[in-house]
């Protein structure tokens, strides 16, 4: 069993990252931190657990400790479920002697940490010894994108793999467990739609190009297509809807397109790594489906689900669709324990 602590671990993140850790068959949470007013309390009694779940029992008597390396030294692996202000300051100190798996954006797009999707680009983890070399570390950080970016990119590659894509635009209706508990009051948000997200668009037009870009050794180029997002939040818990348009450079058959998606494989599912969906993308035939409350858990929350494939009548070569992708579990706590099985199986 690989030792693995949680940073930030009474949080809604943290605490998905306890839920899909506590029976894991290769990792073993054995350090939880937090706030100085959390640390040196018991997990169940420090944390107001806000999950469908119950705590874990392995986890209830874990004592906290403060967010520091000092106090977790037995571990190979942090995840991090850290505000992205305090993930700066933190998460270099934790790499100079472990993997810190990383779902805050302080980090993301700096030239030397990579920023991965397993399933799309796990040749840029070889930017980690770059990373060590650059900074005299002997761990590194890795890290997963925004919430919304996994899910649009996991469909996208696909067809960047098939097809010259020439422009994509993105209208996303994202759920409020993506701002945190506390992050958006109830009366700002019932019967009401919020049609701005900080920092969000951009980072989805920045992130998805340089996911889909390629490595070239010491760097990462973008991929050289346009990106055009527009970032809304609903009255939804869970899961993240986007509707897409994409133009292309070639012709393209619908039938094509699904053959594409739905049969998208990538190197977590050769390897066939534990929490790696059996499929990423799920085609969806109905025509009032995917739908986030019916299709967010779909693979125990790691697949994206995409309906409503057409093309789009108005503009040559260019298809539409919907997806909903659950944005705590594949957008985030999943995504960076994904990151951390693929490097413990290849690394």
């Amino acid at each position: 069993m690989v030792n693995v602590g949680i940073l930030g671990a009474t949080g809604m993140v943290g605490q998905r990252f306890i839920e899909l850790l506590a029976d894991h068959p290769k990792f073993e949470i054995t350090a939880l931190t937090a706030s100085a007013r959390s640390a040196g309390k018991r997990y169940e009694d420090a944390a107001t657990w806000y999950l469908d779940s119950s705590i874990p029992e392995s986890v209830k008597d874990i004592t906290v400790v403060d967010t520091d390396p000092k106090e977790t030294k037995d571990v190979d692996i942090v995840f991090s479920a850290l505000p992205a202000d305090t993930a700066a300051i933190v998460e270099p100190k934790f790499a100079k002697s472990c993997v810190v798996a990383s779902n805050a954006s302080a980090m993301r797009m700096e030239p030397d940490v990579p920023l991965v999707i397993p399933e799309v680009n796990p040749e840029h983890l070889d930017l980690a010894e770059i990373q060590q070399k650059n900074r005299g570390w002997d761990g590194f950080i890795v890290t997963n994108p925004n919430c919304s970016t996994i899910a649009l990119t996991l469909t996208l590659k696909p067809l960047y793999d098939q097809y010259n894509i020439k422009r994509v635009y993105v209208s996303t209706m994202q759920a409020v467990s993506g701002a945190g508990y506390n992050g958006v009051p109830s009366m700002a948000i019932v019967d009401n739609l919020v049609p701005f997200i900080g920092g969000e668009e951009e980072k989805m037009e920045s992130e998805t190009l340089h996911l889909l870009g390629e490595f070239d050794g010491e760097s990462v180029v973008p991929a050289p297509f346009g990106l055009s997002a527009s970032c809304h939040r609903v009255a939804v818990v869970d899961g993240h809807t986007e509707a897409v348009f994409i133009e292309m450079e070639d012709d393209l058959e619908i039938e094509d397109v699904k053959n594409q998606m739905g049969n998208f494989k990538g190197l977590p599912q050769k390897l066939d790594l534990h929490s790696a969906p059996k499929n990423p993308v799920v085609i969806r035939e109905e025509e009032n489906r995917p739908q986030p409350r019916m299709d967010r858990n779909t693979d125990n929350g790691m697949a994206v689900t995409v309906g409503r494939l057409r093309k789009d009548a108005a503009f040559d070569n260019s298809l539409r669709y919907v997806l909903v992708g659950h944005n705590t579990i594949r957008g985030a706590a999943g995504a960076s324990i994904l990151n951390a099985e693929l490097i413990s199986e290849i690394m």
